[in-house]
């Protein structure tokens, strides 16, 4: 069965950056120019999803309006001929078909997924955190999507950390299969560890915002009891599932910027622009001139 559907997990407080956060939602925070939710919901276009579901809470109307059409400033840009802004502002309405759904309390990642239940139904669905931005040749989320035709299992996106970063992270233990080319990038998961200490973690592949699941996981979902902190957590329903179905990890092409902290948005505005025709090389010849 195909991968159609994908949804975004929106609903959080982004704390962590204060006060920008306070009356706008981190995942309108730009990257350059463009909003960090819009990366991954164009990456999620480009590997062929055709309706994206996003969890928001009351806090987060903005994400609804940037995604919506807005004839007020399309007639502004038209009467002005500014032919190419009214195509970028046409591309983010026609992007694809998006849904809406609240998230009321905030109980985690795993609830969060939960909420799209409904919307989702019997069928694989990809799960991308906007707060992950990946940037490659193929979409992250797609390249997910090609190992779950492959091995009809949940895929998680992982990748390599040093040691002493393994306690940010969910680690997965793998199972070596000599028949599979270690350098396919996939991997059996046997086992997966919540932010192990260094020197504890089963391995140096660590999970990031990218999954494909099987609707099966709703079933462990609404069985998995709150956690650390009162949240349903993703990781203990997947660890569920892997009692019943396969579950494999994915090495992915790609570079990841964690642009839900400061330093990770800070570099990847920073790298993003350097990478940008219209801006990098002026933009570089003047981070070339600071005195640091």
């Amino acid at each position: 069965m195909r991968v159609r559907k994908a949804v975004f997990p929106a609903a959080g407080w982004g704390t962590r950056f204060l006060p920008a956060t306070k009356a706008q939602p981190k995942e309108m925070l730009p990257l350059v120019d463009k909003p960090i939710i819009q990366y991954a919901v164009e990456e999620a276009v480009a590997a062929g999803i055709e309706q994206v579901i996003i969890v928001t809470s009351s806090q987060k109307r903005a994400i609804e309006d940037h995604f919506d059409l807005s004839y007020e400033l399309e007639r502004l840009l038209e009467s002005k001929g500014e032919i190419e802004k009214l195509r970028q502002i046409r591309h983010i309405s026609d992007l694809c078909q998006i849904a809406y759904v609240r998230q009321k309390e905030q109980l985690g990642l795993g609830h969060a997924v939960l909420m799209a239940k409904d919307l989702i139904g019997h069928e694989p669905f990809a799960v991308l955190l906007p707060d992950d931005v990946v940037i490659g040749e193929r979409p992250c989320i797609g390249q997910l999507i090609d190992a779950y035709h492959e091995t009809h299992a949940s895929v998680v996106a992982v990748m390599e950390v040093p040691p002493d970063e393994t306690s940010r992270y969910g680690v997965i233990a793998t199972e070596e299969d000599e028949a599979r080319d270690p350098a396919h990038g996939l991997h059996k998961v046997t086992q997966l560890v919540e932010k192990p200490a260094p020197g504890k973690a089963p391995s140096n592949l660590a999970i990031i915002g990218r999954y494909v699941l099987t609707p099966k996981i709703f079933d462990k979902l609404e069985q998995t009891p709150r956690g650390a902190g009162g949240e349903i957590q993703l990781t203990d329903a997947i660890e569920m599932l892997m009692q019943e179905q396969g579950v494999y990890g994915y090495e992915f092409e790609g570079t990841r910027y964690d642009a839900g902290t400061t330093m990770g948005w800070l570099k990847a505005s920073v790298e993003l622009a350097l990478q940008r025709p219209d801006l990098g090389r002026e933009f570089r010849t003047y981070l070339q001139g600071l005195d640091l």
